[in-house]
């Protein structure tokens, strides 16, 4: 399993330190409310440190300072909103950027998609998006296969026997990105192991490399296991090219006119990315199911409405809305990416403040997914609460459905659909007494240890 310590404080520092070496952003003073620097080269870094991380940062941040608050950056300004209501009232972020493939790409040396201008950065964007829509529908057979195989070992062990979600699902996470991002080839489970291992390790040494200095001299050590990754990628997309198939995140990258490197560093970005927040979608929505029998049961329900007895299929998925309630819950409550950060390209205004331009502006999505003034019984797992328009409306203003998505967050909630349209049908969830669980909220939240469940056959209706 990844080692998610590692993002504990110096994977969120890399986080803004990234964008800020990509997008220098303004040292111009703000009358926004907020903390002083605590340290006159490093801003209020240390003060990130003592809380464990930057999530935890910003809540102590809000609560102090209200719903619009700056700290520092080192010199440079940086401003975080905490509510729906100032990010809806944000105008002229950079959009054509996102802030986990900008961080990943400036980390590990990639320039492209960021140099050449806003168009190239839209025109890219949208292949990238395009590439991945296309993977998901031309393998959704195998996505289904995959997660058969997975549900039926489950199926086949004793009632009593303790199944570890982050391990089994992480797997299917590899799995799965993997052979949809890189063809056939990733079918043999010695390549999954090797891809497993150096995926592991680029997390680690991306924020081991921060702790040497600054952003741009970690952006510019190249690891070991980096090296070796790119190698594959390169090796992968060779040999896709001379087959000439079309069914695969690479192939599509292919036929269009990026660079042979820039179509590594793609699949590099969505590889990474794609595994991690799959994996953890997927282990919170069974978490969170465990602990309910009545939601079980109400998706089990829309699951033999919609789909009787036949399997998923692409093109079932939108009529099902519960399920998608289901999904929008489960990155609520586990706060699923709780930090978002845009550029701001022109002066702007939140309330009665000037946004300077090119100040870094954090969205503070974990303080807002958990504000009692949008969600009512914030911390309780509650699905019916997507019911409302108003809800669903902020849900997309956050930028976790709609034109917006990022596009690993899409995919992941495919292959979430796909697990519990297979494994609820079949087998019943139950979480085990006594179980404490601990999260690490960082980029993507996830648990701090192994979660484990039980299982119990569905008795025929």
């Amino acid at each position: 399993m990844l080692d998610f310590a590692i993002f504990a404080v110096t994977f969120i520092v890399v986080l803004v330190g990234a964008i800020v070496y990509l997008y220098p952003s303004s040292r111009r003073a703000s009358d926004i409310p907020g903390l002083n620097p605590t340290d006159e080269k490093d801003g209020n870094l240390p003060d990130i440190v003592n809380r464990g991380s930057l999530h935890e940062f910003l809540v102590a941040l809000h609560e102090e300072f209200g719903s619009v608050a700056s700290f520092w950056f080192g010199r440079r300004l940086v401003v975080s909103l905490g509510s729906v209501n100032q990010l809806r009232q944000h105008i002229n972020p950079n959009h054509t950027t996102d802030s986990f493939e900008t961080m990943l790409k400036s980390l590990l040396g990639y320039q492209s998609g960021t140099s050449g201008g806003v168009n190239e950065a839209v025109i890219r964007k949208k292949m990238y998006d395009n590439a991945i829509n296309d993977a998901l529908k031309k393998n959704f057979s195998l996505i289904l296969k995959l997660v058969e195989e997975l549900v039926g070992k489950w199926v086949s062990f004793p009632e009593a026997q303790h199944i570890p979600l982050c391990a089994h699902l992480m797997g299917l996470s590899m799995k799965t990105v993997t052979q949809l991002a890189l063809g056939e080839r990733f079918g043999d489970d010695a390549e999954v192991i090797s891809f497993h291992k150096n995926h592991d390790a680029i997390w680690s040494e991306i924020g081991k490399g921060y702790l040497d200095g600054s952003p741009e001299k970690s952006s510019s050590k190249k690891t070991h296991y980096a090296t070796e990754m790119e190698s594959v990628l390169l090796s992968v997309a060779k040999e896709r090219k001379a087959s000439q198939k079309q069914m695969v995140f690479v192939d599509m990258l292919l036929k269009s006119s990026l660079t042979e490197r820039q179509i590594m560093e793609d699949c590099m970005v969505f590889t990474l990315a794609g595994c991690v927040i799959t994996a953890n979608l997927c282990i919170w929505v069974l978490h969170f199911l465990s602990a309910s029998e009545e939601v079980q049961d109400k998706l089990y329900q829309e699951l033999e409405d919609v789909l009787g007895s036949d399997p998923i299929s692409f093109n079932k998925i939108p009529q099902l809305k519960y399920c998608q309630q289901v999904l929008n819950e489960t990155v609520r409550t586990a706060k699923l990416t709780p930090i978002a950060a845009r550029l701001q390209e022109l002066d702007g205004k939140v309330d009665q403040h000037v946004i300077p331009k090119e100040t870094l502006v954090i969205y503070a999505l974990g303080v807002v997914l958990q504000d009692s003034n949008t969600w009512s019984s914030a911390s309780r797992f509650d699905p019916d609460r997507f019911e409302d328009e108003s809800t669903r409306k902020s849900f997309s203003l956050l930028g976790f459905s709609g034109n917006q998505t990022c596009p690993e967050l899409r995919f992941a909630y495919t292959i979430a659909t796909v697990l519990l349209s297979t494994l609820v049908r079949q087998l019943r969830l139950h979480r085990l007494e006594g179980q404490v669980l601990e999260v690490k909220s960082e980029l993507v939240s996830a648990p701090k240890d192994e979660t484990w469940i039980t299982v119990s056959r569905r008795s025929s209706n």
